[in-house]
């Protein structure tokens, strides 16, 4: 949702509606925290220290 409303924007920055030095950072970082979202969601973090001692 946050990446396709950073698209919207970035088109409203070709449009010269906004300027593309803003609108670009903003779509490149809610690109990034998309596949970071997707990419460490469901990683293994291993046992805790506690549970091994049981």
């Amino acid at each position: 949702m946050l990446t396709a409303i950073a698209f919207l924007f970035n088109l409203f920055g070709i449009l010269r509606l906004v300027p593309l030095y803003f609108t670009m950072p903003i779509l490149f970082i809610s690109i990034y925290l998309t596949i970071f979202s997707f990419a460490y969601k469901n990683t293994f973090r291993g046992f805790s220290k506690i549970s091994r001692r049981l």
